[in-house]
């Protein structure tokens, strides 16, 4: 299934016409300043510059646009990419997370903190993890501001909202060996689980701080928990999960609950550590992942069951989900990623006007970006999201040609496109963070998404009937079970495979910025002769 937002909505025909027409100054200037104000959040992520750069880029900027004339489209985009080149750094240094002196002075000691749990907790096989906005020291009456990344024990009960106290070791957080550390079911990186050293250092104190914390607390106790504090509507978001997962649970056993539960609401319950290796494995974990890809079938599904509905009522109900399931899994970057990209389809199909996803695309990764420029460098689900999205955009008209063969049945011929699309995207990007080489990836995710569309509809019926059929539920999640324990055969069946992964030794960053220059050219080029030689 395409992604919504990935693809035009529109006929072939109309398609073929625009891509035809040359590129206004608009949009050449559109480009400019979604190019040139990442160029500038990136330039700052990397390098100690400041604002002496930025008035550098704004004088550039100037000169360009003088020099080669106003009425020069090229020139004028040049003029405006400098010019938010300029505004990236300046947005990027005033976003850097700053420390609290009363924290500083106690890294290294016990201490007993008082605050909100302002995110879902994350519930590992081992630990705890939980964000917490600190707003005072117990053992002190002055106010602080900071936000902590509280760990405690395995299965200790804690909510979003909820006001705490806890106890536990200040410490700074610290990079660590990224391809040798695990990672928990989500994606999210875990320096507790390092097994060895692979020379692939994960900045993890930039990834703490894309979400605002600057501290952990580790060998954390929760001394006390009461009341409530935080936003409604994210507490109802997360009420209605939990109420899906435990329609699930009665439904369906181990671990087929606990996949059901990733596909179709982002549950973050882990499927243990050797489940989740083998779906890292064969390159299969962005399906136990509320991913864009998941949040995309939900949105057509919705569409599909209002396609009888007034117009008004099926683009509403299409909103209404996207904001969901940004809200219910915290503005995770691939789920707000898709989110947007859905509320842009939807409006430019409300409003008749032609939608280009690449320029939708553009303008969701600058807005992310100027909403948190920590995402550009430091959150990897941001990163492989967006790539992922682009690589669909850029890549299927070839291999739609490559795979011309391949029956449409059962959606193969689709499904092998945009897998591969996606996987060629991600790729450089996966193998510089982690070093793991899937030599199985691609026909694994082609026998497993076959299913995932069905088991995500079974999923739901199981849930439903958990809640309403009581000890009769599994009977209801008989189909669930079965189209689950497929996928969770496929993962295991592939992973078995001797040499199904291999380990790419680490290689430095600068070499991603060539490989992608010379992947995106050949798909643009590509694009371009298949254009040229499309009948009309």
């Amino acid at each position: 299934m395409n992604e919504i937002g990935a693809r035009p909505v529109r006929d072939v025909e109309q398609e073929r016409v625009n891509e035809d027409r040359p590129v206004s100054n608009g949009v050449r200037i559109l480009w400019g300043i979604c190019a040139g104000f990442l160029v500038g959040v990136f330039l700052r992520s990397v390098l100690p510059i400041g604002d002496a750069y930025a008035w550098f880029f704004v004088l550039l900027g100037a000169v360009v646009m003088l020099s080669f004339g106003r009425r020069n489209g090229f020139s004028i985009a040049c003029g405006c990419a400098c010019f938010a080149a300029a505004l990236g750094i300046v947005r990027m240094d005033g976003a850097i997370l700053v420390g609290d002196p009363a924290f500083d002075a106690k890294i290294g000691q016990k201490v007993e903190l008082i605050g909100i749990v302002s995110a879902e907790p994350d519930v590992r096989d081992s630990q705890v993890r939980v964000a917490v906005d600190v707003s005072s020291l117990a053992s002190s009456t002055k106010p602080v501001s900071a936000t902590v990344l509280v760990v405690l024990p395995a299965h200790t009960t804690v909510y979003y909202g909820e006001k705490v106290r806890v106890s536990g070791t200040l410490v700074l957080p610290k990079s660590f060996d990224a391809g040798a550390a695990k990672t928990a079911k989500g994606g999210s990186p875990d320096p507790s689980r390092s097994d060895g050293v692979s020379g692939r250092e994960f900045n993890y104190p930039g990834y703490l701080a894309a979400q605002g914390i600057g501290y952990e607390l580790d060998f954390a106790q929760l001394k006390e928990g009461s009341g409530f504090a935080g936003r409604r509507i994210i507490a109802g978001a997360i009420a209605i999960k939990h109420l899906f997962v435990s329609g699930l649970q009665r439904s369906l056993p181990e671990p087929q609950s606990g996949l059901a539960g990733g596909i179709t609401v982002g549950d973050k319950r882990a499927l243990g550590k050797d489940l989740t290796q083998e779906f890292r494995t064969v390159s299969l974990v962005h399906i136990i992942v509320l991913s864009g890809y998941n949040i995309t079938i939900v949105i057509a599904g919705v569409f599909w069951m209002f396609a009888r509905a007034p117009r008004t009522m099926r683009f509403g109900a299409g909103v209404l989900v996207a904001i969901f399931f940004a809200v219910m899994t915290g503005f995770a970057s691939a789920s707000l990623r898709a989110a947007l990209m859905a509320l842009i389809a939807i409006s430019g199909e409300w409003s008749g006007r032609i939608y280009r996803p690449e320029r939708a695309l553009a303008l969701v990764a600058a807005g992310m970006v100027a909403w948190n420029p920590y995402l550009l460098v430091y959150d990897p689900g941001f990163q492989l999201s967006f790539l992922a999205t682009a690589g669909l955009l850029a890549f299927s008209p070839v291999f739609e040609g490559w795979f011309s063969r391949v029956p449409t049945k059962m959606k193969l011929r689709e499904i092998l496109t945009t897998t591969s699309s996606a996987q060629i995207a991600v790729l450089p990007l996966l193998l510089y963070e982690s070093g793991n080489l899937s030599i199985v990836s691609l026909p694994a995710n082609l026998l497993a998404l076959v299913a995932v569309s069905p088991a995500m509809l079974a999923s739901l019926i199981a849930a439903l009937g958990g809640l309403v059929f009581g000890t009769l539920a599994p009977i209801v999640g008989f189909p669930a079970y079965v189209l689950l324990s497929y996928i969770l055969g496929i993962a295991h069946a592939l992973s078995s495979i001797p040499f199904a992964s291999v380990q790419i030794p680490a290689f430095p960053a600068w070499i991603l910025l060539p490989v992608y220059a010379v992947l995106f050219g050949y798909a643009l080029s590509r694009r371009g002769s298949l254009n040229e030689t499309t009948p009309t």
